[in-house]
C-alpha cells in the first residue's frame, strides 16, 4: 500500500470512529437546495447531493420565501434581531417568545435575541441555522438543521453561493 492509499484509509478509519461526515468534492459548483415539501436540505457539487439533511422551515404566517438566492453572509455565532426574549440583569428570562416589533420589554428587562447558531443568510432576514426541527415547519421563516448539519452547510457555504429554495 502506497502512502497516499494509507493516509486514505487512516481518515476513512477516523472519520468511521468518530463519526465525522465531510462533504466530498466531485467537481461542479456547490449549491445549496431546500425542499420546503419534502422538509429537506440539499448540499450539491454540480448535480451530485453530496449531503442531505432534514430541516424545519417557516410556519403558517411566517414562510420561507421561495425562490433563487445566493449566500449574502455567514455568521457563526448569531443572534436574532426580532425574535427571542427579555431577560433581567441575571440574564433569567422575564418573557419569552418574544417579537420585538409588538412586544414591550418589562421594568428592568433587556432583549436577549434567540441563539442561531451557524447562519447563513440568503435572503435578508432569512438563512439556514441550528435550531429545533419537530419534523414539520415551525420557524419563523429560518431553515433550521441539526447542530452537525448546520455545522456542514455552514462550512460548505461561500458569499454568492446559490441557494433555491423550492416549493
Amino acid at each position: 500500500m502506497n502512502p497516499l492509499q494509507k493516509t486514505a484509509l487512516f481518515l476513512s478509519a477516523a472519520c468511521l470512529f468518530t463519526g465525522c461526515n465531510t462533504v466530498t468534492s466531485r467537481g461542479g459548483k456547490t449549491s445549496i437546495l431546500i425542499s420546503l415539501h419534502e422538509q429537506r436540505a440539499f448540499l450539491r457539487q454540480g448535480n451530485a447531493v453530496v449531503s442531505e439533511a432534514a430541516i424545519s422551515t417557516g410556519r403558517e404566517g411566517h414562510a420561507t420565501p421561495a425562490g433563487n438566492f445566493h449566500v449574502i453572509r455567514k455568521e457563526i455565532d448569531h443572534r436574532s434581531g426580532l425574535y427571542g426574549a427579555f431577560v433581567d440583569a441575571g440574564g433569567y428570562i422575564v418573557k419569552a417568545d418574544v417579537d420585538t416589533r409588538k412586544d414591550k420589554a418589562p421594568a428592568g428587562s433587556h432583549y436577549l435575541g434567540a441563539s442561531m447558531p451557524y447562519f447563513v443568510e440568503f435572503s435578508p432576514g432569512f438563512g439556514l441555522h441550528e435550531g429545533n426541527r419537530p419534523g414539520y415547519p415551525a420557524s419563523h421563516g429560518c431553515v433550521r438543521l441539526s447542530h452537525w448539519n448546520a455545522k456542514k452547510f455552514y462550512e460548505a457555504s461561500k458569499i454568492g453561493m446559490p441557494v433555491t429554495v423550492r416549493q
